[in-house]
């Protein structure tokens, strides 16, 4: 029987911005711990599946074993979350027959269930490499404009994402405004052999451009797919990122 899906949740100790950051305590809980409990939930719907969080350090190992979550070790110095996950299915999982291996961001504490069903649904009925998620603002320039915000180039109908761009795309040629697009929500669900081929590449030129790992895919011929999602994520960069995600976790 196939496994439907391994979710891999890669953490990493260090940042330039926030060291330690997956142990931060954000109500209480490590941020790591809120991360695998959203998406553990996806076991409800999909009992084959499986959640684990891949780390490189003693430190959130040990933390992850005192909460009784499943974790593994991968400590080679790889420059992506996406290379590390791709470690630890080859060294750990390869010969489970998943069906699908989806990175959940370490610093997602807001990850729901209901976000990662629909990818896994989409995902396993469709054709394509990689599936995503996407979400449809209509105006707000500023955060169109904002080049850490990534755009995708998005089709509705298809379900087809053509590109991905810090810049504010698509263009309103002629000024007609309130224009939408689609804001990329970095969440990704790979066919294993995909992941693995992806690994196995070179930088591509857009994303040499862009710093966006996903056009590495798009340049060899890879298809991406996306499912649209109104889900309030709110990641963690910085310590004063915890204040503002207690306060959703508390309704205000």
């Amino acid at each position: 029987m196939k496994q439907n899906a391994l979710i891999l949740i890669p953490a990493r100790f260090g940042s330039s911005r926030f060291p330690g950051k997956p142990i931060a305590k954000i109500l209480d809980k490590p941020m790591i711990i809120w991360v695998y409990e959203g998406a553990y939930k996806v076991i409800s719907k999909f009992p084959n599946s499986k959640v684990v969080i891949v780390t490189d350090d003693q430190r959130i190992e040990d933390v992850c074993r005192e909460w009784g979550k499943d974790v593994v070790r991968v400590d080679d110095d790889v420059s992506s979350g996406s290379e590390r996950i791709q470690l630890a299915y080859e060294r750990y999982y390869k010969d489970e027959n998943f069906d699908l291996v989806i990175n959940v961001q370490g610093d997602e504490p807001l990850v729901e269930e209901n976000l990662l069903s629909e990818l896994i649904s989409f995902h396993l009925n469709s054709d394509y490499d990689v599936a995503t998620v996407v979400k449809e603002i209509s105006g707000d320039q500023d955060q169109k404009n904002n080049p850490n915000k990534v755009k995708a180039i998005f089709n509705k109908d298809s379900g087809k994402c053509h590109y991905f761009s810090r810049a504010p795309v698509p263009f309103d040629r002629d000024g007609k405004g309130g224009v939408p697009w689609y804001l990329h929500i970095g969440v990704y669900s790979y066919r294993p052999n995909i992941l693995k081929k992806f690994c196995s590449l070179s930088p591509s030129l857009h994303e040499q451009f862009e710093c966006l790992e996903q056009l590495r895919l798009l340049d060899n011929g890879m298809s991406i797919g996306a499912v649209t999602s109104d889900v309030k994520l709110l990641g963690v960069d910085t310590p004063e990122d915890i204040v503002h995600v207690e306060e959703v976790l508390n309704g205000k």
